[in-house]
């Protein structure tokens, strides 16, 4: 049987292992190029028509420098024609976390809003505060998973030391409190007034999908 030389190792290779070889690469080569043909045209030519984010996991200062970094980059690009789609997918599942965190994402949403629909979909669980980001979404376009679980509570904070720092924390956690009822009021079809009466609870408030539509937290179940 006649062979080829595999220069690298200077070994030889039968002729038809070597022609097996040859096919192989080609067809690997053939769908490399396919798939950057599927790629390219799912982000375009720029890599501006993919639009889309996601939270998965706790709202943290990581993850929030994240979201309003992809925020403000796909408001940055996004097109000027007036018939244009500007508007950005936020995919969300999460259990809570910070609040300041939160709010710093939720105002990020607010000014993006201005010029980019934000489509938010719910996922798997939206909790504490899951739920405002959820909710602040373009109205409209908000939207659940049947299977999705939702979560209200009061916001919370662990500092513990002397009588004078909890009398600080206390008068700050109403402070965020307030914050978070104002925006919730805003961006759902609850009043202050019924907000305050089920964080007043003092315990966590869990919602269907169903519930959460029909507390204007989302528009619809999917």
């Amino acid at each position: 049987m006649f062979t080829v030389l595999d220069k690298k190792k200077a070994k030889p290779v039968p002729i038809k292992e070597a022609q097996e070889e040859a096919q192989d690469q080609a067809q690997e080569q053939v769908s490399d190029e396919e798939a950057g043909k599927v790629i390219a045209e799912m982000l375009g030519a720029d890599g501006k028509d993919l639009r889309t984010m996601m939270l998965y996991g706790d709202v943290n200062e990581e993850r929030a420098g994240d979201m309003v970094a992809g925020l403000l980059m796909l408001h940055g690009h996004r097109k000027e024609e007036e018939d244009a789609d500007n508007s950005i997918k936020f995919y969300i599942s999460t259990y809570g976390g910070s609040a300041d965190d939160m709010f710093s994402v939720y105002d990020i949403m607010r000014f993006v809003k201005q010029d980019c629909e934000i489509e938010t979909i719910g996922m798997g669980k939206i909790m504490s505060a899951g739920t405002l980001l959820l909710a602040s979404g373009t109205k409209g376009k908000r939207k659940i998973f049947k299977n999705c679980r939702v979560m209200i509570h009061s916001v919370s904070a662990g500092n513990l030391g002397t009588i004078h720092n909890l009398e600080n924390e206390l008068e700050e956690i109403q402070h965020l409190q307030e914050m978070y009822v104002s925006a919730l009021a805003n961006e759902t079809n609850m009043t202050k007034r019924q907000i305050r009466k089920i964080l007043d609870q003092k315990v966590n408030v869990y919602l269907t999908a169903e519930e959460a539509v029909e507390y204007g937290l989302a528009d619809e179940v999917i």
